[in-house]
């Protein structure tokens, strides 16, 4: 007896124990974890009424880019047509609809007769509504029916680099967004690129959304009645108006793929406003692991060797310090150390012969001088021309103090060592852009538009607007100066001009002498300490402007790490400036009409 009464002790505590695990689960479940169940976060507020819902997203809430044309980027609106599964169940005037978008009946039925979630209607090939369609289909009231504007992504992945990337990420959500709780766990955040700059501009106030309630065999719980859900602020979702020109950014996109240009890419901006027209970085982003390869990085904002690009800036100072030329010669057949270079003779040239042919010897020579006269000549010249600090557009936006619209824009870099600016070897590395000068393609780009346009520096520009969603402008990013003293001349600039002129009329880049927009350029090739297959890897450029009497565009494009003879950097360059000038004649004519 005394066992049994033991054991039966033993089951009720047992049995209590039992209980008041599942009585504690329920209370994690209904009380405590209802917004963060489980290490995933799961909120099971939002898991149950999406259990007892059925809907369809019209915007996702999170703002979208346009370009300068106001031609979409990432998303658009068009005009769709909304069916919802319980239409199959119940009469309504199909024929009318039918007549009203010219689909048989019989189409529009079949289309919902399987379907068990709303549907739009020809989603893969969706129907061209007009707004006078759309107001009939409507004004029919009928329930489960709608014709509305529906956010759709756009295909393609344009200018992914520059627009960025975003994902969820609940824990970045929690510690950047920390006032704002209501925002769901899934909430899509910007990441890299104009994305994470602009996010806080971006970010939604949540999703506009039609949705019905359904009972456990899919028909409506509370009758027929659709329900629309939209954030409570009508300006809200925003645009960001970028200077991006999509047709130029999809052109250098498709060259840039065509060409095989393996890692690289280029930067075109508008000389005027030095705006960027298109941008490109390679490889593409690996979607599917962009930050374990690094693919998600943009090559045309971090610092690279520039080569006989940053001969520019010993041109410029040997111009500015008034360096007598007058009849002077170099012997070219020497290397940059003054030492015989039987791989390019070139000959006995003058100094804008040697500009043209990018003769080591005479700039090594030049910057030798320079430096024993004044040491710091070349970083002074170097921010003259825009090449150290950071050129993208920052300033004050609202709250936000010296916001950046290129919150990752690297610096640039001369000097390694300050004891260098003594030894003659690191000087002649130093003057033809080796050893440890690095420089961004976005900053070499923004140089040849400060030296078209005479030497006026201007910081670079993505975005001119942020707009509301009814197309009235929240704020407005003006052209802005670089606010320093260090300026060149107009007289250097433009003989700085002429220089880059005479590269293409007789030197390394003859090879743009027959397209149709005259050119003038720099081109650059840099050894960066590697080898394959017993061959030099270096860095390709050509940057230069054009056309050279209306300068209106810079364009800058590089290729990195690749063995010289291979480069498709003229190839590209080539191709955009002929499909730049078609696409500027195609504009002309439209406007002409």
């Amino acid at each position: 007896m005394r066992k049994i009464k033991n054991r039966m002790i033993f089951i009720l505590i047992l049995i209590t124990l039992i209980l008041t695990g599942l009585v504690g689960r329920l209370v994690q479940l209904q009380l405590v974890s209802t917004e963060s169940f489980t290490s995933e976060d799961i909120n099971l507020i939002e898991a149950s009424v999406s259990q007892r819902s059925q809907e369809i997203v019209i915007d996702q809430g999170r703002g979208r880019f346009i370009d300068r044309h106001s031609e979409a980027l990432t998303h658009e609106y068009y005009p769709s047509l909304v069916l919802f599964p319980f239409l199959k169940n119940i009469d309504w005037p199909v024929e009318q609809l039918s007549q009203i978008i010219g689909v048989p009946s019989s189409k529009i039925m079949a289309s919902i007769i399987e379907a068990k979630e709303p549907l739009v209607y020809g989603e893969e090939k969706p129907l061209e509504l007009t707004e006078g369609q759309m107001t009939r289909i409507n004004d029919l009231q009928i329930p489960g029916v709608f014709a509305i504007y529906r956010q759709y992504a756009v295909d393609d992945n344009i200018a992914e680099h520059l627009l960025g990337i975003v994902r969820e990420n609940h824990e970045l959500l929690q510690k950047r967004y920390p006032d704002k709780p209501y925002l769901s766990s899934r909430t899509k955040l910007g990441v890299t690129g104009l994305q994470a700059a602009f996010d806080e501009f971006l970010i939604p106030e949540g999703e506009a959304k039609l949705l019905y309630h359904v009972a456990g065999d899919g028909n409506p719980l509370f009758g027929i009645d659709v329900k629309y859900t939209a954030p409570a602020n009508p300006y809200y979702p925003v645009s960001i108006k970028t200077t991006l020109d999509r047709e130029m950014q999809e052109l250098a996109e498709q060259l840039v793929q065509q060409h095989g240009l393996i890692k690289g890419g280029l930067v075109l901006l508008d000389i005027e406003t030095s705006d960027i027209l298109a941008m490109v970085s390679a490889p593409t982003i690996n979607q599917s692991n962009p930050f374990g390869d690094g693919s998600a990085q943009n090559l045309m904002l971090q610092p690279h060797f520039p080569g006989s690009v940053f001969k520019t800036v010993t041109a410029a100072a040997v111009i500015e310090k008034n360096i007598d030329l007058k009849g002077r010669t170099f012997n070219c057949d020497l290397d940059l150390y003054g030492e015989a270079n039987p791989i390019y003779k070139l000959g006995v040239l003058d100094f804008r012969e040697s500009f043209a042919k990018s003769c080591n010897y005479t700039f090594s020579t030049l910057a030798e001088e320079l430096i024993t006269d004044d040491s710091d000549v070349i970083e002074e010249y170097s921010a003259k021309l825009g090449l150290i600090d950071p050129v993208g557009w920052h300033g004050d936006v609202f709250r936000l103090q010296d916001f950046k619209q290129f919150a990752t824009e690297y610096e640039g870099a001369i000097w390694g060592d300050e004891k260098d600016k003594s030894v003659p070897r690191a000087i002649a590395q130093i003057s033809v852009g080796q050893k440890d000068v690095r420089i961004t393609p976005l900053a070499i780009a923004n140089m040849m538009a400060t030296i078209a346009r005479g030497g006026e520096k201007k910081q670079v520009r993505a975005v001119t607007d942020v707009l509301y969603k009814n197309g009235t402008n929240l704020f407005s990013f003006p052209e802005q100066k670089i606010k320093d003293d260090q300026q060149i001349s107009p007289y250097t600039a433009m003989q700085l001009q002429e220089l880059l002129r005479e590269v293409v009329k007789s030197g390394t880049g003859t090879k743009f002498q027959s397209l149709p927009y005259e050119v003038a350029g720099k081109s650059g090739t840099a050894e960066i300490g590697k080898m394959v297959n017993k061959e030099h890897l270096v860095n390709k450029w050509f940057a230069g402007y054009f056309p050279v009497e209306t300068p209106k565009y810079a364009l800058v494009v590089v290729d990195l790490e690749q063995v010289s003879r291979l480069s498709p950097t003229n190839d590209i360059y080539y191709d955009m400036v002929n499909g730049i000038h078609k696409l500027d004649q195609s504009q002309e004519g439209v406007q002409e009409s």
